[in-house]
């Protein structure tokens, strides 16, 4: 009897022996990210976009019963032994212990005889290598199991898709056929399936650490593989895992293992050269930075959402969207406001959110920012209300990044090679730590929050907490650059 495998065990299998022994024999050890959580979510959007889009009101979708695939194999079964000629939605076949629900099967005739052609539905921009692999996968299964098949197509996201806010979304996928591709590769599958039979029926395959880590997918056992039980990770250092990985195989497991000699890039060096020291470093450009800069001073941070599916007139998918601001006014030393906007109506935000920037962020004074986001959100808005050009241009040109001055000026061994707020925060006020935050602690918690929250089915309470929430977040992103700019102004580290 074989073990049984799904398409994206064989998948995992590709890259990494170890994670799909891992996903089948030790899942309580899995951990997905928040922006992986975020991929699955908009993952399944777009596959109910993909139904409608392939006439969902004329084909038929296989359910799956949520304890086994049992029902939906003989659905599966029954619909195409009998000539079903309607589109077929998560169609379920399982060959050689492999299983696979198909995205979408369309009936098309061949030469007079009655097939089907194979789409893939991907929430990507465009098409992946991986992509072909996952299609050979599910086109071996399908054909072994006796069924005919004319052609295989991968259908993704058109990021140059303009909504038109009428409820059509026609254009939204494009397709690329794959079939002289995928088929070219159906010999290798049954060696795929084989490998990654032996890793979950066997001992844990030793595997070194290495780019496959994250590459093509961020793996989520990562934590599991990597050494993390030191006081400061070699992950720490940063840089290329493929590096990192040859360091761990080396046996080196905390940054300051790693002898001087052998780090070249002039960043790990400071790392590592600071972490060994076990003292921050803050250099004086960051205090003659900071003292420069007039006031007022306006501190500004958007939390934007970018819908795979776009849900506005006017907009593209995936689309950066802000729908909300803070900022901290600093009229002096001893003088502090702030402002805010979130709309969680549900109706296009941006408009009422860039006439209301334009007003609070006055005519004088640096509006500073961590990294280049805000520009690019607010070069966004000139696109989305082209007649507010000038006042938002202006704002564009006071924009000052304090990245780049923290990146130079100063570092701590805590922050484990990050420069980002969230690093830096925790070492100069330990009580802004963003893990002490309810509920909303980074961007795509706050995007996945919002469009939760203006979703007609959502209840008022639960609406009222998300506002709380999201709040509370952006407010707090803020306030770490206020107190970041103090840190400068006031600090003397050597």
């Amino acid at each position: 009897m074989h073990a049984r495998l799904s398409k994206s065990r064989v998948m995992s299998s590709l890259q990494c022996l170890r994670r799909v022994f891992l996903e089948v024999n030790r899942r309580d050890l899995i951990h997905f990210s928040a922006a992986t959580e975020a991929a699955f979510a908009v993952g399944h959007e777009v596959g109910a976009m993909a139904v409608q889009l392939y006439g969902g009101d004329n084909g038929t979708y296989i359910d799956y019963d949520g304890g086994s695939f049992t029902a939906a194999l003989a659905r599966t079964r029954e619909l195409l032994a009998r000539g079903e000629r309607g589109p077929l939605f998560e169609a379920t076949l399982e060959h050689g212990g492999v299983l696979v629900r198909e995205d979408v099967l369309l009936p098309v005739d061949d030469g007079g005889r009655p097939s089907w052609r194979l789409v893939e539905v991907k929430a990507s921009t465009r098409l992946k290598p991986e992509h072909v692999s996952d299609c050979a996968i599910q086109t071996w299964v399908h054909l072994e199991s006796g069924y005919p098949l004319k052609r295989v197509s991968l259908a993704h996201i058109d990021s140059r898709f303009v909504y038109a806010g009428d409820g059509d979304y026609r254009g939204l996928f494009v397709e690329h056929d794959l079939t002289d591709r995928v088929f070219a590769l159906l010999p290798e599958v049954p060696r795929w399936v084989e490998r990654a039979r032996d890793a979950i029926t066997g001992a844990k395959p030793a595997v070194a650490v290495g780019q496959h880590c994250t590459t093509p997918n961020e793996c989520p056992f990562i934590g599991c593989c990597w050494p993390g039980d030191s006081r400061y990770p070699i992950t720490g250092l940063g840089g290329s895992r493929k590096k990192l990985g040859q360091w761990v195989e080396a046996g080196y497991r905390d940054i300051r293992d790693v002898p001087e000699g052998a780090i070249r890039n002039e960043t790990q060096q400071r790392i590592h050269r600071v972490t060994r020291a076990d003292k921050p470093e803050l250099l004086p450009g960051a205090r003659q930075f900071v003292t420069s800069l007039p006031h007022p001073r306006f501190y500004l941070d958007f939390e934007t959402a970018s819908p795979a599916v776009p849900l506005w007139a006017g907009t593209r998918p995936y689309q950066v969207l802000p729908f909300q601001w803070s900022c901290h006014i600093e009229c002096s030393s001893a003088e502090i406001r702030h402002r805010e906007f979130l709309d969680l109506s549900g109706e296009p935000p941006m408009r009422a959110l860039a006439l209301e920037l334009i007003e609070t962020l006055d005519k004088d004074g640096p509006v500073l920012m961590y990294t280049t986001y805000e520009r690019t959100v607010i070069e966004g808005l000139i696109g989305l209300c082209p007649d507010l050009a000038d006042a938002l241009q202006a704002i564009i040109g006071r924009l000052v990044d304090l990245y780049p001055i923290t990146k130079a000026s100063y570092y701590h061994p805590d922050m484990l090679g990050s420069w980002s707020i969230k690093a830096v925060l925790p070492t100069i006020a330990p009580e802004m730590d963003y893990a002490r935050l309810e509920g909303v602690h980074e961007g795509t918690e706050a995007a996945n929050a919002y469009l939760e929250a203006i979703r007609p089915q959502t209840a008022q309470d639960k609406r009222e907490q998300i506002r709380g929430e999201l709040l509370r977040y952006c407010k707090h992103d803020t306030e770490a650059m206020l107190r970041l700019v103090r840190f400068f102004s006031e600090a003397s580290l050597t």
